[in-house]
């Protein structure tokens, strides 16, 4: 609700205050509320005071009546708007400001408009509050633009006509066209025409003062009623005698009966045309030039023009009612796309419009419809069926495109797979049994919706996985074959290895896995010693010799552990105690055996023999006296044999599985390949076979009783042959629809089948024949529908009660109409309706013409022949001859050559023809081998290198010797011209070989290798790039490998002996230290064989080379070697210890302790314990081989030590590497129809898509997916008007009259830029006649002969250009408009009172263009110069620039230069021409130009010769620049105002004669002969002085 102001009482002393109305109560809604507001005192400055203080009698109310609004009046009341007021400027409603004087851009305005609340019901005004309630106010204001005035623009004048008159004063005019309208106020159009007076010539006798004017046709009446009964009763008496003369034979009348009825529909008068011959008169004045008409009398002339003519009655078309709606289009119920189809109406032509009636309106209307579900059958639909997938493809890599390497099937890794898509019936289902021929017929694809699949899909074969096997174990012991059987006395030693990966293809192509050596005394168990016991002395002595005694296991051959110990090791020899020795206080003490070291030989022969080794060192020396003695050196080292059996090495060999055979007695339930039987036995089991052979390592096959027959793999295997797939194809699709078009057109129609599966494991082969063509039908006739006109009908007169009198009514002849019948045909002749050839055939052809019954007196002249032949081409004349007919033959005025010539003569014409190309060459295309396929099915062509020989076309043009196209038959050419060209083929990208694998990063564990190539050639044509190279143009391929940690491994030598440091030597102990050779070695399979270099083993793994210790003292205690340190739990604390131990070899002497045998040690930080982490040193992307394949993508981390380390880290990645595929394309389509269906610029398309795009190292896209060729250049015909013919009336002066025009045939070649010449008819026979777009053929329009005198308006100029409002190229948004206007024309100075009103006319348009006007000036000639205004497009019109901005044109002197000879100066004086002096009043005016001859004395700047002259001024000679002469020279004027000499020039004579004294004398004393000369004065001689006017006027 509104909350209004506070309202202030001002009295003498205190103010009345009032607060805002309340809310407004009540118990009801509407108008029974009630609203209150406070009311108080207060004193001027502010403070409140009491009640008393203030007036009473003026105190306002606190209470009011109110309504009360509740939300069910939302629907009662609401905001009525009023329209906006004009747009007023702002400057005046805010208090009369001065407007702009220059408008720009457009004036801002503010318009307003009445907002008031009302009753819905009946718009009765409520409280603005009701509404206010629900809604705010709508504005009440807005601002909007004024447009500047726009002034109306015209254009220039034409030039002046001529004379109206030939002879006494008459007048010329010139008119020019309006160019744009005024808008928004501005100024109006000035005058568009004109007048001039001009009189030729006097005339010679009495000027024609009268004219014979005709006025237009009236409307075409019938007779009357009597009259046409008198005319109808004279046909019957003439139908009647008519009868009496025909046969009376019955079959005859109705055979003649059968023929009118056939036509009766189709001639004048019958059932589509009401054909009824009236007249029209016209009125036929006498003018005279002053506009007044007088009686007929005055204007003198022989013969009247006629007032009457025959004419048809006009006709509206009258049409039918219209006709049930038909059947729809579309028969069946489609649920997913309801619609679609149409039904249609008609109706038919019962009166054809005649002379200007109305048009028929439309014929027929359709409708969409869709059928029922209940009425129609459910649609069949269509969808996309896909053949099998091929064979997965790969494509060859940058590297296998060596042609050195002939076997490219090992191919693998990433490929393509293509299938064919085609279109068939929906819910006719795949059938199970694939050999069945009801597979589903392929339609067009247009028929299917939606995208159809695709054609190709990545796929992936997996590569070879090449067989990986661990190293070979230990030679077993000697065994039994079988321990089942162990009769024979032949054992064997064996040796295994297992395999390690997964190899592709099982285990048929790893190696051997089992070698066997032949042995003698062969058993299958033995006792294995598991450890040795503790020495114990013998005689329970505390030291001493002693006995271990060994624990043993029961093992097999295998090394198995067996539970009936006793019973299968009874025959073994069990392991005896070892002798041992517990050393004394005083003996020697010697470390314990070591381990035997591995065998040095696998086998033992001739020149190689196993052997093992094991060594102790000495620990503490003994005492001097009593003690064992330390042993020599060589008794702290033991040798024993081992492996010495033979090097005769056994295994068996495979060879690779045979071809599956199929083998029906093989038992299906034996079995146990894991796969199942089909239902439809096409899948059968069969037997693989295979070689096997015993071998002898290093000499080949032997017999195979030397290898173990137990181990001997088998030689059959069951397999499952794989099910032997048929081909299938589809039926045959339907023939393609042959073309629309006519005549003996060599097309074809094709129809092809679809191979759905292709033949595999030796099923029946496709048929060869996929695509079947055969010609099509020749059409001999067109589908359409043509015109067939019939004879003219006689010609018929105006009514006789018409002309009966004029003059020679007597006679029937003059002027008239004649009919023809028009009907329908088929284009095989036979009969169509009306309504066929309305929808589908040209314009009707006109039923009616003008004719004329020659008179009496007429010449009658037979048709003109053909011109006669011509005997040679553009040589002799032909002729054409007519020949006058009956009573003409006899007439004298017939017999005038020149009114009636009877032949014509032309020239024979030339046929002359030259070609020429035109156009630029095509595409260069190569030839096309690959037979058409149809529309049915979309094929992926392979990948076919395209590139070669081909050929490009140019089109060819033939021309006449008029420069006309024509066809290029006429100059023996086929419309090309052809040239082969070359399509380069693309070279791709070659790389060197691979080099050789670079060393494994790590020694020992996972690292990776490296191979390179390098760049040998670029690609370039579109070839296969190269991959990503680095700076040195190189590839790598990477890929891990893993070093055995055991392939090179230390081996340390035994200690050397204790090096004691102290100086008293005697006493062998003390501080010492020892030394041993540590040495990388090369293990082999038969041990370390031979030193490397050390870098080859872990440098971390790498022994001691030298320790030093506390050697014992005789009677010292000796401890064993230290053991390892116990790891340090994580995490590292020092709080926590890890320890060692070591145990007693000699127990110590006397008052001897043996020191701690545990050790132990804080655990500290990066010291003894350590946290290890996995260090991520890098990524790597390595390559399967030579192939890019989806694989892992591997870490590399760097481990120093792994203690019991959780690998928590994922240690390898999966990653997607692309594949190499190449560009697939579609096949080049079939060639598009021309571009242009006639001239020059015409172009056939064919085009590709990419099916598969590139990718990885694949051969790229070719960059041409369409190509062109040029359309045989045909010559373009068309119909075009001729010019309007000059308006004529016959028989009179002026008035209302015809003119004509005809339509003729022109030829062009469709550029635009070659003008069309004019050529037969006859070829344009095959184009509709059409001008310009327009079926309505207009030859003759009525026209206006002014009057001598008449004062008239010109014809409508055309509309001008769509012209939009713009300011600075910028649209104002006020819409576009285009104009056109009539100018008038006078022919005579006595009646231009009487010219009517110029006219314009102006409507608003679409699009348009901007406009710019500019003031242009010219330069200045004297005083004036040439200012107009100039339009952007450069046309000089007169508005459109603002006149505050014209440039000044004139500079004018005040008072005016009136003098002779005189003109306005640049400085607003006047002054006077080149040749003539100024001659001033005494208030410094000028009062005239005086004529003097003048002294001329050139400046500074002339560079004429330095010798001045004097010379006369011509006073007729005009000035070459009249201003500019101050700068150039300067006059002397010896006459003053009074004419008489000036003073100065009497001066200058005098001057001039003393000048010619002196010059005389020393003339004569020049050449004065001297006086005996002296001799030498000869050469001095005195030489005449030359002198010249140096321009001084005082010398």
């Amino acid at each position: 609700m509104a909350v209004k102001l506070s309202v202030v009482c001002l009295m003498a002393t205190v103010v009345c205050f009032l607060g805002p109305w309340g809310r407004c109560m009540g118990s009801e809604c509407g108008p029974g509320g009630s609203q209150s507001r406070a009311v108080w005192c207060s004193h001027p400055d502010g403070w409140t005071t009491l009640h008393t203080n203030c007036d009473q009698a003026e105190r306002p109310d606190n209470q009011q009546g109110c309504f009360r609004v509740c939300d069910w009046h939302k629907d009662l009341y609401g905001w009525q708007l009023g329209a906006w007021n004009q747009c007023v400027p702002v400057v005046m409603r805010n208090g009369g400001g001065q407007r702009p004087a220059v408008c720009s851009r457009g004036e801002e305005g503010i318009q307003t408009r009445e907002v008031g609340c009302v009753q819905k019901a009946d718009g009765e005004p409520a409280e603005d509050a009701i509404c206010e309630y629900f809604e705010p106010r709508p504005r009440q204001e807005q601002a909007c633009l004024i447009p500047c005035p726009r002034d109306c623009v015209v254009s220039e004048f034409t030039p002046w006509t001529l004379c109206s008159k030939t002879c006494g004063m008459g007048l010329r005019n010139r008119v020019r066209n309006v160019l744009a309208p005024p808008l928004f106020g501005g100024s109006a159009c000035p005058n568009l025409t004109e007048f001039q007076t001009c009189q030729v010539g006097p005339c010679e006798g009495e000027e024609s003062l009268y004219s014979l004017r005709v006025g237009p046709w009236g409307p075409c009446s019938v007779p009357n009623s009597r009259q046409t009964r008198q005319t109808d009763k004279r046909k019957e008496v003439k139908e009647r005698l008519r009868e009496r003369g025909k046969v009376k034979d019955p079959e005859t009348r109705e055979l003649m009966k059968k023929r009118r009825n056939k036509n009766r529909q189709n001639r004048p008068g019958g059932k589509f045309w009401d054909l009824q011959v009236g007249y029209q008169t016209r009125e036929v004045s006498c003018q005279h030039k002053s506009g007044n008409m007088e009686a007929l009398s005055m204007c003198s002339q022989e013969m009247l023009p006629v007032t009457f003519q025959a004419c048809v009655v006009p006709r509206d078309c009258d049409v039918t009612e219209w006709s049930e709606w038909s059947a729809c289009s579309k028969e069946c119920y489609d649920p997913n796309t309801p619609g679609g189809g149409q039904r249609t109406r008609t109706r038919r032509v019962s009166q054809f419009p005649l002379s200007g009636g109305a048009e028929c309106p439309e014929l027929e209307e359709s409708e969409p419809c869709s059928p029922q579900a209940d009425t129609a059958p459910t649609c069949t639909l269509n969808t996309w069926k896909t053949t099998e997938w091929t064979e997965c493809r790969v494509d060859a890599l940058l590297s296998q495109q060596d042609r050195r390497r002939g076997n490219q099937t090992g191919l693998c890794g990433g490929g393509i797979q293509t299938r064919e898509v085609y279109c068939v019936q929906a819910g006719a289902e795949m059938p199970s049994n694939l050999r069945t021929k009801d597979a589903l017929r392929p339609v067009d694809s247009e028929l299917c919706q939606g995208i159809p699949p695709n054609t190709t899909q990545l796929c992936h074969i997996n590569c070879p996985v090449e067989c990986e096997v661990s190293p070979w174990s230990a030679w077993g012991p000697c065994t039994f074959e079988n321990c089942q059987d162990q009769a024979t006395k032949k054992g064997f030693k064996l040796r295994k290895r297992r395999i390690i990966n997964e190899p592709t293809g099982g285990m048929g192509n790893c190696p051997h896995l089992v070698e066997a050596i032949p042995c003698d005394d062969p058993s299958c168990f033995e006792w294995l010693v598991v450890k040795l016991e503790e020495c114990v002395p013998d005689n329970d002595r505390e030291c001493g010799p002693g006995t271990q005694i060994p624990q043993v296991q029961c093992v097999n051959s295998e090394g198995e552990e067996t539970q009936r110990r006793e019973q299968l090791c009874r025959d073994a020899i069990l392991p005896m105690p070892t002798i041992c020795e517990v050393p004394c206080p005083k003996d020697c003490a010697l470390s314990p055996w070591t381990q035997w070291s591995p065998c040095s030989h696998t086998c033992s022969g001739k020149n190689a023999e196993g052997k093992q080794t094991r060594v102790r060192s000495i620990l503490a020396y003994n005492a001097g006296e009593g003690g064992v003695q330390c042993p020599n050196a060589s008794a702290l080292q033991e040798v024993r044999s081992c492996n010495d059996h033979p090097c005769t090495v056994y295994h068996w060999q495979t060879g690779p599985w045979g071809q599956c055979i199929e083998d029906s007695s093989f038992p299906y339930t034996n079995v146990s390949v894991g796969v199942t039987r089909t239902d439809d036995g096409s899948c059968a089991v069969g037997m693989q076979t295979r070689k096997v052979i015993c071998v002898r390592v290093n000499v080949g096959q032997v017999p195979p009783k030397k290898c173990p027959e137990s181990l001997r793999p088998d030689t059959v295997r069951p397999c499952l042959l794989p099910c032997r797939k048929d081909c299938i194809v589809s039926p045959y699709s339907e023939w393609s629809p042959c073309p629309s078009t006519c005549g003996n057109s060599k097309k074809k129609q094709v129809r092809k089948r679809i191979i759905i599966q292709v033949p595999a494991n030796g099923g029946q082969d496709c048929p060869e024949v996929l695509v079947q063509e055969r010609d099509c039908e020749a059409r001999s006739v067109c589908p359409g529908y043509r015109w067939k006109t019939h004879k003219w009908r006689r010609c018929r007169l105006v009514p006789w009660s018409i002309r009966q009198d004029s003059p020679g009514a007597q006679e029937t002849c003059g002027p008239g109409l004649q009919f023809r019948a028009i009907s329908c045909r088929k284009q095989d002749g036979g009969q169509a309706d009306i309504e066929a050839c309305l929808k589908s055939a040209s314009p009707m052809p006109p039923l009616t013409q003008q004719c004329h019954l020659p008179c009496q007196e007429d010449c009658q002249l037979s048709s003109w022949s053909k011109f006669s032949s011509c005997t040679a081409n553009c040589v002799g004349v032909r002729t054409r001859k007519r020949s006058l007919m009956g009573k003409s033959k006899k007439r004298d005025q017939c017999k005038n050559n020149q009114m009636y010539p009877l032949s014509e003569t032309q020239y024979c014409p030339c046929k002359k023809y030259n070609a020429q190309p035109v156009g630029n060459w095509s595409d260069c295309i190569l030839p096309d081998n690959s037979r058409m396929e149809g529309q049915l099915g979309m094929k992926v062509q392979g990948d076919v290198k395209e590139c070669g020989q081909g050929y490009r076309y140019q089109a060819m043009a033939c021309y006449d010797q008029d420069s006309r196209l024509v066809e290029t038959s006429r100059c023996n050419s086929h419309g090309y011209i052809e040239e082969a060209c070359i399509i380069p083929c693309p070279s791709d990208c070659k790389l060197s070989e691979w080099s050789n694998w670079s060393r494994c990063s790590k020694s020992c564990g996972s690292g990776v290798k490296v191979r390179s190539k390098w760049l040998r050639e670029k690609p370039y044509n579109g070839g296969r790039p190269c991959p990503k190279l680095d700076h040195v143009n190189q590839v790598y391929e990477v890929v891990p490998c893993l070093s055995d940690c055991g392939q090179y491994v230390w081996v340390a030598e035994p200690w050397s002996v204790w090096k004691i440091s102290n100086v008293d030597l005697r006493s062998n102990c003390g501080e010492g230290v020892q030394t041993r050779k540590i040495r990388c070695m090369l293990n082999t399979i038969d041990g370390p064989s031979e030193q490397v270099e050390d870098y080859l083993c872990d440098p971390e793994e790498m022994p001691l080379g030298a320790r030093n210790s506390q050697l014992p003292c005789p009677g010292d205690c000796v401890l064993s070697d230290w053991g390892s340190w116990s790891p340090c739990p994580l995490p590292c604390n020092e709080n926590r210890t890890r320890e060692r131990t070591a145990f007693p070899l000699r127990q110590p002497g006397n008052n001897k302790t043996c020191p701690p045998t545990t050790a132990t040690e804080p655990c500290k930080m990066n010291s003894n314990c350590f946290h290890y982490s996995y260090n991520i040193t890098g990524e790597y992307l390595f390559l399967m081989g030579n192939l890019w394949t989806p694989t892992d993508q591997l870490r590399l981390f760097d481990v120093s030590v792994q203690l019991g380390l959780d690998r928590k880290l994922q240690m390898n990645a999966s990653c997607v590497v692309e594949c190499p595929v190449n560009c697939q394309l579609s096949d080049w389509s079939a060639w598009s129809e021309c571009t242009r269906s006639c001239g020059l610029a015409g172009k056939l398309w064919r085009r590709r898509t990419v099916v598969q795009a590139p990718q990885g190292d694949g051969r790229p896209c070719p960059y041409q997916m369409e190509q062109w060729k040029p359309c045989p250049v045909q010559p373009c015909y068309s119909w075009r008007y001729s010019a309007w013919s000059v308006c004529r009336s016959e028989g009179a002066r002026c008035g209302h009259g015809m003119r004509f025009r005809n339509v003729s045939c022109f030829v062009s070649d469709g550029s635009g830029q070659q003008d069309s010449g004019l050529v037969d008819d006859e070829l344009c026979a095959d184009v509709e006649l059409l001008v310009d777009g327009d079926a309505q053929i207009i030859l003759q329009e009525a026209c206006i002969i002014p009057c001598p005198g008449d004062c008239y308006l010109t014809d409508w100029t055309v509309w001008s250009p769509c012209q939009l409002n713009c300011v600075n190229g910028d649209d104002l948004g006020f819409g576009s408009v285009q104009v056109r206007s009539r100018a008038v024309v006078a022919q005579d100075p006595e009646n231009l009172l009487q010219c009517p009103e110029q006219e314009l006319e102006a409507r608003p348009c679409t699009g348009g263009q901007c406009f710019e006007y500019k003031w242009r000036s010219g330069p200045w000639r004297g005083s004036s110069r040439q200012v107009w205004c100039e339009r952007s497009d450069g046309l000089n019109v007169t508005g459109g620039c603002l006149q505050s901005s014209k440039p000044m044109a004139d500079r004018s002197c005040h008072p005016p230069c009136t003098k002779p000879r005189s003109f306005c100066t640049e400085a607003g004086v006047c002054g006077c021409e080149e040749g003539f002096t100024e001659v001033m009043t005494s208030d410094g005016l000028l009062d005239q130009c005086t004529v003097i001859p003048m002294l001329e004395i050139p400046t500074t700047g002339d560079n004429r010769a330095d010798v001045k002259t004097i010379r006369g001024f011509n006073p007729t000679q005009p000035a070459a620049s009249a201003p500019g002469r101050a700068g150039r020279t300067w006059f002397l004027q010896p006459f003053g105002p009074d004419g008489k000499l000036k003073t100065w020039v009497y001066g200058v004579a005098a001057g001039v004669f003393v000048l010619l004294v002196f010059i005389i004398s020393m003339t004569y004393l020049a050449c004065k002969k001297p006086k005996k000369p002296p001799r030498r004065q000869m050469n001095n001689r005195l030489k005449p002085l030359t002198l010249a006017y140096d321009g001084d006027a005082d010398m």
